[in-house]
């Protein structure tokens, strides 16, 4: 832009040189006129005649060679100056098609502060014609809480000429487009002098995309750095369970096996009689009782740890069982609909969709409220679709579209838990709430992704 300003000013200089050219000869032919005249009154007044002839014929002479030089004068001054003029020309011209073409935006103002160049970038990224902006102040882009110190930074730059505007090395500033949307942005700015006076040019780069992806960057590792957190806490926590169900369940049922056994050998070593060997047989039925407990609460243990069924029957039973195991814990009704085959799946993909599975309905009975859950479990397409629904309380829909809404609470974790189970399946997840009226959790995934290599089409 700088260059720019350079170039017009060349031009104006080349012209101002070509008017010097042309006016030096004629202020010349002028003068030599003048003395003519002077000569031709003098020879009148010294009333000689043959001196008077003589006179006017060098005035004559002197009259024509003075025309003479004017006229080749002019012309070689015109001829002298067109190279420069278009050349000038032709340098604007280059200078500006560089400045249409930028892909910066590039604004020059005037010392008033009113747009003089207001390139094609800049019309795109503020939105508004380059018709509408020149001779406007430069302040309708900048949002209102900023104009102040923008004045401010333009006057101390107009005295200094020093500025801590430069691309790239500077926080970042906020635009202000045509329909009323702030917007992060890089500039620099530089001026120049003319005889108008002192024109300033900034240089303009939108940075929306890179916030955007800075901004992502720090929610991604704090949501990182907030999961790590929590499955430490989670593995405590799980540690914790199960030392606790091992003492409160399987620790008390095998001491008062142990009990039982201790009775019935004192029994059995007194041998008093039938009513003894009535309470022997009273006591071996309630031991085989408490083995069948212990042995149930062994296997829900392990289960909750990892079905063996997921293992030996594949997806279709596991999630059959989960569900069963969820309508008789906290009695909700789960409408179940799934047309897939559990062979269909590698290991590995039906154990993501099993902890997906789990983990929804485990958000259902922690947050939810509901009465009903939908599952859904299809091919369609290249496509697999896992949806489950419920009629809880649901929560705010933008909090939902976002996972970070949840950021620090239990139902964040886990719904981080299933996005990253989501993306090694190289699926899609998608959340619809709305308070009160429920959650739904979709996930998409491609057929080649979770199929077996046999199965595939």
């Amino acid at each position: 832009m700088k260059g720019g300003l350079d170039v017009r000013r060349r031009f104006l200089a080349h012209r101002r040189v070509a008017g010097a050219r042309i006016v030096v000869p004629v202020a010349s032919s002028v003068l030599a006129s003048a003395l003519t005249i002077v000569v031709l009154f003098a020879a009148v007044a010294s009333n000689r005649a043959a001196q008077m002839g003589a006179t006017l014929l060098l005035i004559a002479a002197l009259c024509a060679f003075c025309v003479t030089a004017t006229v080749l004068s002019v012309i070689a001054g015109t001829r002298a100056s067109r190279p420069s003029l278009a050349d000038a020309a032709r340098d604007e011209a280059r200078m500006m098609s560089i400045i249409r073409s930028s892909m910066e935006a590039i604004i020059t103002v005037d010392e008033a502060q009113r747009i003089v160049i207001f390139n094609p970038t800049a019309e795109r990224i503020f939105g508004v014609p380059a018709a509408q902006a020149l001779g406007t102040p430069l302040a309708r882009f900048i949002p209102p809480r900023f104009r102040d110190s923008h004045a401010q930074h333009v006057a101390q730059f107009g005295a200094t000429g020093i500025s801590e505007r430069m691309m790239g090395r500077q926080p970042i500033l906020c635009g202000l487009r045509a329909n009323g949307e702030e917007f992060p942005l890089e500039a620099s700015i530089s001026q120049i002098r003319e005889d108008s006076g002192k024109l300033y040019t900034v240089m303009l780069r939108d940075v929306t995309g890179r916030v955007q992806a800075e901004n992502a960057l720090k929610e991604s590792r704090e949501e990182l750095r907030r999961l790590s957190a929590n499955l430490q806490s989670v593995r405590e926590e799980e540690k914790t369970r199960i030392a606790r169900e091992l003492h409160d369940d399987l620790g008390q049922q095998l001491t008062a096996l142990k009990m039982d056994v201790s009775v019935l050998e004192t029994a059995l070593a007194s041998d008093l009689g039938p009513r003894s060997s009535t309470d022997a047989a009273a006591r071996l039925r309630g031991m085989a009782r408490t083995i069948d407990s212990t042995v149930a609460s062994l296997r829900r243990i392990a289960a909750d740890l990892r079905p063996v069924m997921l293992d030996d029957l594949g997806l279709v039973p596991a999630i059959e069982w989960l569900v069963n195991d969820f309508t008789n814990r906290y009695d909700v009704e789960v409408e179940r609909s799934i047309a897939v085959d559990s062979e269909a799946f590698t290991k590995d993909a039906a154990t993501a969709l099993f902890r997906i599975v789990q983990e929804a309905l485990t958000n259902v009975a922690r947050h939810a409220d509901a009465s009903v859950v939908a599952l859904t479990l299809q091919a369609s397409g290249q496509h697999y679709t896992l949806r489950i629904a419920d009629n809880g309380r649901g929560t705010d829909t933008h909090a939902g579209a976002n996972m970070g809404a949840y950021a620090g609470s239990a139902q964040s974790f886990g719904l981080i838990g299933v996005r990253e189970r989501v993306h090694a399946l190289g699926g899609t997840l998608q959340i619809d709430t709305t308070r009160n009226e429920g959650f739904a959790l979709t996930v998409t995934f491609p057929l080649q992704a979770v199929q077996q290599d046999n199965t595939h089409s």
